[in-house]
């Protein structure tokens, strides 16, 4: 997507849908000296590769961002969410044509070629390492996780804490016990991922449920999919709230799942569609990132840690997919940590 289109895009974003006049117009007021034929031109061509739904005819015709335009729509996640929740120009309900409209595949050319030189050096990084170093790196691995998995939900266990409770069963004076059961119960998912491999190849409502249930033991909180409403701190963007829909947006998103391309493809919408749709009451997010690197241990690939992710930046990101619909913020995330994991951990 070239500077010009992606202008054009974040305008029919932020305004729906316009004529080709309305889009020349204010891309005018913006600065940019550019024809009416221009404008029409591009938008020809951003409809004719599926960026643009067309209606209309002769001179009503109007132009809105398709669910592919949505999903690689160039947003600058941390501008977005500078604006106050309720003055966003995003969506505010569940988008029923998300999933069945993505394609099979998410990553373009350059980033797989980022992804498999990442799996590469992986691959080569863990071939015959010794058990005690594959011991050592688990652990280092699972404490990591755990704590910053935790850490971005808000839990205050520091790093060292987190060291110490996993390896020691050793609690952190003065902190809530459901901050320790909360770091315990991440450890427990991630043994049981690598118990069950085969039952992650890919995402199911079996297996998600499962994956729940072992990361929220002891959380007081309801198993299976939920039937209450649930809401998103900082978004404008609600969840689904009807259980028969919860159901048929995990059956879809699974499906689709099903259908991509790449290990790497599976893992990021897992990442994503889990966090979408909010199947839980609670612990959406602590189970979309473990499913993610249950899809990636179980086609061999290097598991995340998210060790070096920003919080904030974390949650921008996401905040951008539930409201625009938009990977690209979450996608350079995903891409930066698989490349840290595969560098920085030798787990097998």
């Amino acid at each position: 997507m070239n500077q010009k289109q992606s202008k054009i895009l974040l305008i029919i974003l932020k305004n729906g849908a316009l004529s080709s006049s309305a889009v020349h117009s204010k891309i005018t007021e913006e600065g940019d000296k550019v024809s009416l034929v221009t404008i029409k031109r591009a938008l020809s061509g951003m409809a004719a590769s599926g960026l643009l739904v067309v209606s209309g005819s002769g001179p009503s015709i109007t132009y809105r961002v398709s669910v592919n335009g949505r999903l690689f729509a160039p947003i600058d996640a941390k501008e977005y969410c500078a604006v106050e929740p309720d003055r966003r120009f995003g969506l505010s309900r569940y988008n029923f044509e998300l999933f069945q409209s993505v394609p099979r595949d998410i990553f373009d050319e350059n980033e797989l070629k980022v992804l498999n030189a990442a799996t590469a050096e992986y691959e080569k990084r863990t071939k015959n390492t010794s058990a005690v170093v594959q011991k050592k790196e688990l652990e280092r691995l699972v404490i990591e996780l755990a704590w910053k998995s935790s850490k971005i939900e808000g839990n205050t266990y520091t790093l060292l804490d987190t060291e110490r409770l996993i390896l020691n069963n050793k609690e952190a004076e003065g902190h809530d016990k459901k901050e320790a059961r909360m770091i315990l119960n991440h450890k427990e998912a991630f043994v049981f991922i690598r118990q069950n491999l085969s039952l992650f190849r890919d995402l199911t409502r079996v297996n998600i449920e499962k994956l729940h249930a072992v990361l929220v033991k002891d959380l007081s909180v309801d198993l299976g999919l939920r039937k209450k409403p649930v809401g998103v701190v900082g978004s404008k963007y609600q969840p689904l709230d009807n259980g028969y829909q919860i159901e048929e947006a995990v059956k879809k998103l699974s499906k689709v799942i099903s259908t991509l391309n790449t290990p790497y493809a599976k893992a990021l919408l897992a990442l994503i569609g889990i966090s979408y749709i909010q199947p839980f009451e609670d612990g959406n997010k602590r189970t979309a990132r473990l499913m993610t690197n249950a899809l990636l241990i179980s086609h061999g690939l290097a598991p995340l840690s998210y060790r070096s992710v920003d919080e904030n930046e974390y949650r921008e990101a996401m905040l951008v997919f539930y409201e625009i619909n938009s990977l690209s913020p979450l996608k350079r995330i995903f891409i930066s940590q698989y490349e840290f994991a595969a560098m920085n951990y030798a787990v097998k």
